[in-house]
């Protein structure tokens, strides 16, 4: 009966609100080393939720990029085979109208043709006189394009204006030139209808375009009329069938396109159409998540042990207060679960802390890059979380420590 009298005593003398009390006390008895203790679960915890932010941000403007750029271009060309010589032939033909069958396909928004062109010698200038004593320059290349071919290759118009369908069914001697080409040849203005020559012909420059990322050889080209290319320089056949699409409509055009252009010998032609998010594109994504993650992993490994570090460090100045607390009735249950307490409240003050910092970091590097941040608001709860278990896991064995003092030695200045 006295020793169950004891017990009761004891529970009533050291309740949770003594616990708990004597655990602030603890933990803001030295600010300055509680700074230092939760400095590295702030690190830690920051550069994951970091990590995982700015991977959730990334990912998504990579698909917004992918959506914009490789998930609306698709392209048809004859397919090729090697003949006996080792020379690749044509087994196919695009058809002259190829861009009118292809805009019948639904999510086909513009197709246009382009083949690059042979002049053989002919000199690209924009005066008629040859200057034998000029240094020789490379000549700009000559493409034949369709009059929707800026839809299709998404470029825009710095000067003028494309030609339209009357330029090249009448066969009309104008041309685009690409921003590059028009420095070459000295092309400064469009309005004072200024001509280039190819050979002795003259062809009126109406347009100069830019910003064909499509197309980036065409920056620097002469672009002539599909119909102007056949009249004059002998086009024989269409070279490529360049197409601007709707997103997610790459399937549909990739069956349909072939027999489009070719009923009775689809295979004969090529098509390459966007494809969808390849789980490849997912484990890449995943991969550079973990090596990241396992650098914050490193961080709150660190954190862990200075948490462990600072706990040990406390019981050990403090053994002469563990022993009277002993010696006033507190049991080893309660003197361990007062440094545990501890130390879960500084890993939760570094897990705040810290996914408040990742957070910041976050929004200011999305900010910065024109971004819209993304990030899981789990992920920070689960980090503040992690904090505490942190400070759970390093907080047992000094807890354990302080558990074993005994009141009479630690009252005589022992352990």
């Amino acid at each position: 009966m006295t020793a169950v009298t004891d017990r009761v005593a004891r529970a009533d003398r050291y309740g949770l609100r003594d616990l708990l009390a004597e655990a602030a006390a603890g933990v803001g008895a030295r600010p300055g080393r509680l700074v230092l203790t939760i400095l590295g679960t702030v690190l830690g915890i920051a550069s994951v939720v970091v990590t995982v932010g700015l991977a959730q941000t990334a990912a998504v403007r990579i698909n917004q990029q992918f959506d914009a750029v490789a998930a609306t271009q698709a392209l048809a060309a004859p397919a090729t085979s090697n003949g006996f010589d080792g020379q690749q032939r044509a087994l196919g033909r695009l058809p002259w109208d190829a861009a009118e069958r292809a805009e019948r396909i639904a999510g086909v928004e513009a197709a246009a043709l382009v083949s690059e062109l042979d002049v053989g010698d002919a000199e690209i200038s924009a005066v008629p006189v040859h200057d034998p004593s000029a240094a020789s320059t490379a000549r700009p290349p000559v493409l034949a394009a369709g009059p929707h071919a800026l839809e299709a290759l998404q470029g825009r118009i710095v000067q003028g204006r494309w030609f339209d369908e009357g330029h090249d069914t009448r066969g009309d001697r104008v041309v685009v030139l690409g921003a590059d080409a028009a420095r070459r040849l000295g092309v400064q203005r469009v309005d004072r209808q200024p001509s280039i020559f190819i050979g002795d012909r003259a062809y009126q420059v109406i347009g100069v375009v830019d910003g064909l990322a499509r197309r980036t050889d065409m920056a620097g080209a002469v672009v002539l009329p599909t119909g102007t290319a056949r009249a004059d320089l002998g086009l024989a056949a269409p070279a490529e069938l360049h197409l601007h699409i709707a997103v997610g409509s790459g399937g549909v055009v990739g069956q349909q396109l072939p027999v489009a252009l070719d009923p009775n010998a689809p295979d004969s032609l090529t098509v390459q159409v966007p494809l969808p998010a390849s789980r490849v594109q997912q484990d890449v994504q995943a991969d550079v998540s973990t090596i990241f993650l396992a650098l914050g992993g490193v961080a709150l490994l660190v954190g862990g042990v200075g948490i462990a570090n600072v706990t040990l460090l406390s019981v050990l100045e403090r053994v002469g207060e563990i022993g009277l607390r002993r010696a006033l009735g507190a049991t080893r249950r309660q003197i361990a679960g007062q440094f545990v307490v501890e130390s879960v409240v500084i890993g939760l003050l570094g897990g705040l802390l810290g996914a408040a910092l990742g957070v910041a970091v976050v929004v200011v590097v999305s900010a910065a890059q024109t971004w819209t941040p993304v990030l899981d608001l789990r992920v920070v709860g689960l980090s503040v979380l992690a904090g505490g278990a942190i400070g759970l896991l390093a907080g047992l064995y000094p807890a354990l420590k302080a558990a074993s003092v005994e009141p009479i030695a630690a009252l005589r200045g022992g352990v």
